[in-house]
């Protein structure tokens, strides 16, 4: 297959790398130094248990029209950086080209393809004015969910630091072969990549502790496991929790685990810092809206309150205010 990946960083880089060391054509859309590196050296991928693999049949890529018509394009970006992507990206895109959405939070497409009496509904906080929706057909759509963790140690270099599942779905649920196709190309590559009848409550599962653990942590500066072991933190992210299930319920989502075992789950990962914080302490833009303000407005559709998730937003909101017109990075440094 020839696949792009939109956002070689972290994630992007990861399954650029697997993908190229099992066969596929990949070509990463990069810039700078990560790009001079990629179109120098390809990727260099260090495994979870420390194996370096190097893969330099990558290709890399800074204009989109320079890699041509693909036959899948990965979108890692985060999901307030696909608008700017969107024009160029046309060049990738032909009458078959299929997009993967790898975006954490409600994603622009949710309500197409969704029976019931919202379908086609605009997201507007995840997509404003419908500008992505205006330029990637959902048709050309399978969403997915993304578990691991992994991070751009230096330009062209990868490491893992756990996980290598990418559940995948079909918008309208069904298993079609373009979906099982994609699946096994990831599992060549070495990845888990369970097919979902149900991507809807498999992004909720993950969103469940995303839209609380991040912005509390980004708040406190304080870790997933001092976030739950704290107990007014606890039951601060256990109360959006409870929110955002009652929101999410109403759309038709089935949590196939408890609260509180979502809680365990998070409590379990330790001294994780979540990627809202490592935004904050970059002086980066926050995910906000795709992981908290886009709940806030399911919220407001299925007429539900959300005062609990409206408050941390509150306090969020002024927080990634103040750190991009300072341009600014807000840390806690040990005296």
């Amino acid at each position: 297959m020839k696949i792009a990946i939109v956002g070689a960083g972290a994630i992007g880089g990861f399954l650029g790398a697997r993908l190229a060391l099992a066969g596929e054509e990949v070509t990463c859309i990069a810039r700078g130094p990560n790009l001079a590196a990629i179109q120098a050296n390809g990727l260099k991928l260090i495994e979870e248990d420390g194996t370096e693999r190097h893969a330099p049949n990558v290709k890399g890529a800074q204009k989109m029209a320079d890699a041509g018509v693909q036959d899948v394009v990965l979108l890692t970006l985060k999901a307030h950086q696909v608008k700017d992507v969107l024009p160029d990206m046309r060049a990738l895109l032909g009458p078959d080209t299929v997009v993967v959405t790898m975006q954490n939070g409600i994603p622009w497409w949710y309500f197409h393809k969704l029976a019931g009496p919202w379908q086609g509904h605009a997201v507007e906080s995840v997509d404003p004015g419908g500008i992505v929706a205006a330029h990637i057909e959902v048709e050309r759509v399978i969403g997915s969910v993304v578990y691991p963790a992994s991070e751009l140690a230096a330009p062209g270099v990868i490491k893992v630091i756990e996980g290598n599942r990418f559940t995948l779905g079909e918008l309208d649920g069904s298993k079609s072969p373009r979906l099982e196709a994609l699946a096994q190309t990831l599992i060549r590559a070495g990845f888990k990549a369970p097919v979902s009848t149900d991507i809807r409550s498999e992004i909720w599962l993950k969103l469940w502790g995303n839209l609380s653990f991040n912005p509390i942590s980004a708040l406190t500066h304080a870790t997933l496991v001092d976030i739950c072991q704290f107990p007014l933190t606890r039951e601060l992210a256990a109360a959006m929790m409870r929110e955002a299930q009652t929101v999410a319920e109403k759309l038709g989502v089935r949590f196939k685990v408890s609260l509180d075992k979502r809680i365990a789950g998070a409590e379990a990962v330790g001294k994780h810092k979540t990627s809202m914080l490592q935004d904050v302490e970059a002086g980066r833009p926050l995910e906000l809206e795709a992981l908290v303000g886009s709940v806030r407005e399911l919220g407001r559709v299925t007429e539900t309150p959300t005062p609990t998730i409206d408050a941390v937003y509150a306090c969020a909101s002024l927080l990634a205010k103040t750190v991009g017109e300072q341009s600014g990075k807000l840390a806690i440094a040990a005296r």
